[in-house]
């Protein structure tokens, strides 16, 4: 494994067909995985295409109903335990999706993630799922919905919850929010559980 950044842009670009691979070889339809994750087919074959870029809670959906982590999601190839994760600009992905970057090692009990949320969501899907969550704030203001209440953070705050707290995470700044995001991916059937209506488009 190497020290050198990814490159951003073609990670981004290839997330589209790795989840048409992760599903095709999970052996479900379109509309059986869209099921699962609280999708509509036709949402989740934009995503497919490339056509758009899914959120953090979509993107964690994906990687439970395929059985695979966001790190092989996000293209990233197994290799020997670095414990040294080098930085690097995180490219917003296309049709004002989300962006991501790894910002822990593969492979172990927690997931990190430096995360890059646009300024207005294509997410409202409130997500409920086994696991524990960890939020910190590096740019900007974050909007946190935990249940029935509203939390909003700026630069250097941070969260821990449970993730079977119904949770929605959405910038509430003009140039978007940018924060690290480290969260323990547990897989139970419970995973696949989201309230409220899918993104529609």
């Amino acid at each position: 494994m190497t020290d050198s950044p990814l490159d951003e842009d073609h990670e981004v670009a290839g997330l589209g067909a790795r989840l048409r691979e992760q599903r095709v070889s999970s052996r479900l339809t379109l509309e059986a995985a869209a099921a699962r994750v609280g999708l509509s087919p036709a949402y989740l074959s934009r995503l497919e295409t490339g056509r758009r870029q899914p959120s953090l809670p979509v993107l964690l959906g994906l990687a439970r109903a395929y059985g695979t982590s966001v790190a092989e999601l996000l293209g990233e190839q197994p290799g020997e335990p670095d414990p040294v994760i080098r930085g690097g600009r995180i490219e917003p992905g296309r049709a004002g999706g989300w962006g991501y970057r790894r910002a822990g090692a593969q492979n172990r009990a927690m997931q990190a993630l430096r995360v890059h949320v646009p300024p207005s969501t294509q997410d409202a899907v409130v997500r409920v799922h086994p696991g524990e969550e960890w939020l910190y704030v590096t740019k900007g203001r974050m909007k946190l919905t935990l249940g029935d209440r509203v939390h909003f953070l700026d630069e250097g705050d941070s969260a821990h919850f449970d993730s079977m707290t119904p949770h929605v995470i959405a910038a509430d700044s003009a140039s978007g929010l940018d924060l690290i995001f480290v969260h323990t991916l547990l897989q139970s059937p419970g995973g696949d559980l989201c309230l409220g209506d899918a993104p529609r488009l």
